[in-house]
């Protein structure tokens, strides 16, 4: 039996979908279907139901999947690590946190990590999970989740300010409704459909919720920021990301009700707490920061 095959089975299993896992794999669809078909009849039954939308796994699928995937899934860890310790001297640090944080406040800073980084991005509940596998040896994370044997730390505090096309009209709004009511018009680029940080803004400022529908919903802040330096629109966008597109011309602030804040927290296991490269790395993500953003880590 091929081990190539479970490899594909279990990436169809996470995707839903041969087409999806393929692109995964970096493979062919009729390759990746071949692979399913071999392992199918070497199994003796169908692993998954096809249905117009997805592929549905089947109770020995399912089965299947709990038995293998974490023998899979070890030996990809493994053969990772071997590549890791035998193409470098230096202490391996695995990292996870948004990608659009890490490309802007620890990237510019990695010549003169101390550590060798091994970097994995995701959302908050996404993060958490990997740390609780010991997938990554620490998170940076915009939530305090409630998970065993996990420790926070302050880190530092986002600024989100609202962002414009550089040549886009802003009237003066006499009181807050009337500035509610202009923001409500105005079309608007959100990170997810639920308006996660827009609707924070709104509650802060108004007490209410926002009664808007974003006109594109684009889960990644820098596809925002073109878009908006291109005309596409409005959005709430960190402060530490706008510096370029500032000083280029492309973008403006619209100072209306001011900004809204996000704390953000370093979180690994207490078992490692101790930890030679897990303290290096704590200390060197702080040292990545501005004055201001230090002092919120100091708390």
């Amino acid at each position: 039996m091929d081990f190539e095959w479970y490899r594909s089975f279990i990436s169809i299993y996470k995707h839903g979908s041969v087409s999806e896992a393929a692109k995964s794999r970096m493979m062919t669809q009729p390759a990746m279907s071949q692979h399913l078909a071999a392992l199918e009849a070497e199994v003796g039954e169908p692993l998954f139901t096809r249905t117009p939308r997805k592929m549905v796994p089947t109770e020995r699928g399912k089965e299947l999947y709990t038995r293998v995937a974490p023998l899979i899934e070890g030996l990809e860890e493994t053969t990772l690590n071997l590549k890791t310790s035998s193409s470098s001297s230096l202490p391996v640090i695995k990292i996870g946190s948004a990608h659009e944080l890490f490309r802007e406040r620890i990237a510019p800073h990695l010549a003169d990590f101390p550590l060798r980084v091994i970097a994995h991005f995701g959302i908050t509940s996404a993060l958490l999970d990997t740390l609780l596998e010991e997938k990554v040896d620490a998170i940076i994370t915009s939530q305090r989740l409630s998970a065993p044997g996990v420790e926070y730390l302050p880190y530092m505090q986002e600024d989100f300010v609202i962002v414009a096309p550089r040549d886009f009209p802003q009237p003066n709004p006499d009181d807050l409704q009337d500035s509610e009511s202009w923001l409500s018009a105005q079309p608007w680029l959100s990170y997810g459909l639920e308006l996660p940080i827009i609707r924070r803004y709104w509650r802060e400022y108004f007490r209410k919720r926002p009664l808007l529908q974003a006109v594109h919903v684009l889960p990644d802040l820098h596809a925002i920021l073109r878009a908006i330096e291109h005309g596409a629109g409005i959005s709430l966008l960190p402060t530490y990301m706008l510096a370029d597109s500032l000083q280029a011309g492309k973008i403006k602030i619209i100072q209306t009700a001011g900004q809204v804040q996000n704390d953000l927290y370093l979180a690994y296991l207490v078992k490692n707490r101790n930890a030679p490269q897990l303290k290096a790395a704590i200390e060197f993500l702080r040292s990545c920061l501005d004055q201001k953003e230090a002092a919120i880590s100091d708390r």
